[in-house]
């Protein structure tokens, strides 16, 4: 595939062939970034895993220590005193069964995270609630705070890998550095116990229209 002239230039910016420490990684995919908007910087893990095995799908949340830099719309089913937590916590929507036919027949979805227990709605559009990310919880106050702080999940997805953002490109490297190493922290810990050999086979950092860098997984998992 031809790449544009900006591509090209960043692309001179990394050896394909390296593999650099994480914070040079960063540093690397930061510059690279020229596009005219702010491009959103992403890490992408290639697990040693089998999705296939119920033993061996990973999925979980983590705060990202600087956010993601996005504004997050987020919808809470919930009544009464809960409702009351969820409005006083910054939720956007709030509701109960009256959002249903909203969502189901007008094709509402002017939200980006759900905390509630309305899954069947919402499971095709990839939002459906789930209490490994915290989203299903009598704690709503907490679940729309961290939501809006830069709450992240990961996820095995059908080729074993985790695609996550990190941040974006007016971030520092200082904040996209911690924001890596503290989901990198979070995947380490999720670690199935019965695998058996290399758990995390590649990494790599990119910026929505840069290259990609490679980052040293050898060094990531000790």
């Amino acid at each position: 595939m031809k790449r544009g002239k900006r591509y090209q230039e960043a692309a001179k910016l990394r050896d394909k062939t390296n593999l650099y420490d994480a914070p040079e990684a960063v540093a690397i995919v930061k510059k690279a970034a020229s596009a005219k908007f702010d491009e959103t910087i992403e890490a992408h893990f290639k697990m040693g895993l089998d999705g296939r095995h119920a033993d061996q799908q990973i999925r979980g949340a983590v705060v990202l220590p600087n956010g993601t830099g996005k504004k997050v719309r987020v919808l809470v089913f919930a009544k009464g005193d809960k409702a009351e937590e969820a409005v006083a916590a910054g939720a956007e929507f709030v509701g109960a069964e009256e959002l249903i036919p909203k969502i189901q027949n007008e094709g509402w979805f002017d939200f980006d995270k759900v905390v509630g227990r309305l899954g069947r709605v919402l499971g095709p559009k990839g939002l459906m609630p789930n209490p490994k990310a915290g989203t299903v919880t009598m704690d709503v106050a907490k679940a729309v705070q961290d939501l809006k702080a830069g709450k992240i999940e990961y996820r095995l997805d059908k080729t074993n890998i985790i695609h996550v953002p990190i941040g974006k490109a007016s971030f520092t490297e200082e904040q996209l550095a911690d924001n890596f190493q503290t989901l990198m922290g979070a995947i380490a810990k999720a670690k199935p116990s019965t695998l058996k050999g290399q758990y995390l086979k590649s990494v790599t950092l990119a910026s929505t229209m840069g290259p990609s860098v490679k980052v040293n997984p050898v060094k990531l998992a000790q």
